[in-house]
């Protein structure tokens, strides 16, 4: 692979009002990607005239199937050699692809690569927080580093081969809202290696409509499935970190006073380890050992009573 290529590929569901934003970013590159793709979802508006404005090319679908069949559609469609899956609402920093060149372009390469990236709040454009990656986690055991951490495609660089061995999204309706984090678990899960670059290439627009703030409770049911999922497909190896992820659930579940998915966490999380969170109150770690379905209905009840605030958002 002397000389490798990159393709911009942009899943798109009535998107006419955020897409120059990105696109333009996307021409504004010191090195311009090879292609530029955009899956239209079934749009309503003009999210394909618009893309076609600034030159991407459009695959256009006749039903609305979500985000992630529009990624595993573009991912074949595209001849490139690597990928860069990014949301239309966001935005690229110029040097993306030139970073992106640097790794793809190692002899011995990775098969994904995160980029640092910036948050921004979208209706004023502050700078709210940065993200970071360990890169010597993510050398280091990626399935580890996948479970415990939220992974976002729009800050990731994918060699097409290996996406596609690996199978690509999983469109199980079950891990919608959760997405991001089955797909990156499916890769590392194939073997594919990870890395992280510490450069900021990425901006994210925080939306306060968007699809997972607007969607708390279906996000956290959507967590469980997830790490039901890589549960089986792990067997034994990951249960300590797969009962933490599954104990933070079950507590978001529990501020959203959604008892069914917490208490399915707590019965998956009992099941791969006996192990109560070192994280949380004495008292709670005593409960959670006699009776750990009641153990979660106490905390809440003991932060609605002492800290309501701490429950505002989940009021709204």
């Amino acid at each position: 692979m002397s000389h490798p290529t990159l393709a911009l590929c942009i899943p798109a569901y009535n998107a006419a009002a955020y897409l120059p934003r990105l696109l333009e970013s996307a021409l504004a590159q010191t090195i311009l990607f090879d292609e530029i793709w955009v899956y239209d979802d079934c749009s309503q508006d003009e999210t394909q005239k618009i893309a076609e404005q600034f030159g991407a090319k459009v695959v256009r679908g006749e039903v609305n199937r979500g985000c992630s069949h529009g990624k595993n559609e573009l991912a074949q469609y595209t001849t490139c050699d690597w990928i860069h899956f990014h949301d239309a609402d966001d935005a690229l920093y110029p040097n993306f692809v030139e970073q992106a060149h640097e790794w793809m372009q190692l002899e011995n390469r990775p098969d994904v690569v995160l980029f640092n990236y910036e948050c921004r709040l979208y209706e004023t454009d502050e700078v709210i927080g940065f993200r970071k990656f360990n890169d010597a986690e993510l050398r280091e055991d990626a399935i580890s580093y996948s479970i415990r951490e939220q992974i976002n495609p729009f800050c990731g660089l994918y060699c097409r081969a290996r996406f596609l061995q690996a199978g690509g999204y999983d469109t199980d309706p079950l891990v919608l809202y959760n997405e991001d984090v089955a797909f990156h678990c499916r890769l590392a899960i194939a073997g594919l290696k990870f890395a992280a670059d510490p450069t900021v290439t990425v901006i994210n627009y925080c939306r306060s409509n968007s699809m997972s703030s607007a969607n708390q409770i279906k996000c956290s049911r959507a967590q469980f499935h997830v790490m039901r999922k890589v549960a089986e497909a792990v067997n034994s190896k990951y249960s300590t970190e797969i009962a933490q992820r599954l104990w933070q659930i079950a507590g978001v579940s529990a501020a959203q006073l959604d008892w069914e998915n917490a208490d399915n966490c707590v019965d998956l999380a009992k099941s791969l380890s006996n192990k109560i969170p070192e994280e949380v109150s004495t008292i709670f770690q005593l409960i959670g050992k006699w009776n750990p379905h009641f153990a979660i209905r106490f905390r809440e009840w003991f932060i609605r009573l002492l800290k309501p605030q701490l429950r505002k958002q989940f009021a709204k």
